[in-house]
């Protein structure tokens, strides 16, 4: 699977129950991004994609990491992915270029050196000025 997930530039995910994952701009690009393939999430991540329920591509399911195949996506917005690793061959990191407070950050599988990135887009958001989506290739 390939996980998406919204960090700052210390990998924060969330502070206090509340997600860094709020841009209109960004859901565009995520579903732009991936295509055909199923996105799965959470209903508490689901709730910020509402607007899109016609993308039929969106699965809502409790056990996500567990049901999402090998070329599907899921976003990650609080859950710890380390015991799914296994399974990620690839992140898809959308990045605001800013720290925030967090107390709930993404652990990366491995080390960086199993990892090849590449920039796939940068583009301004409807929260942040700039956004940067990279992909994160896994190479061992």
């Amino acid at each position: 699977m390939i996980i998406i997930a919204c960090v700052d530039d210390k990998l924060g995910m969330a502070f206090n129950h509340r997600r860094q994952s709020m841009d209109d701009t960004l859901r565009k690009k995520i579903l732009e991004y991936c295509g055909g393939h199923k996105l799965w999430m959470r209903s508490y991540t689901a709730n910020q994609f509402e607007q899109y329920e016609n993308a039929t591509n969106i699965i809502v399911d409790e056990d996500y990491l567990n049901k999402a195949a090998a070329e599907d996506y899921a976003m990650v917005e609080t859950d710890d992915i380390l015991p799914f690793a296994s399974d990620i061959q690839g992140l898809v990191m959308c990045r605001w270029n800013r720290t925030y407070p967090a107390d709930t950050f993404l652990a990366i599988p491995g080390n960086i050196a199993d990892w090849e990135i590449s920039v796939i887009d940068e583009f301004p958001g409807t929260s942040h000025p700039k956004i940067t989506m990279e992909y994160w290739r896994r190479t061992k």
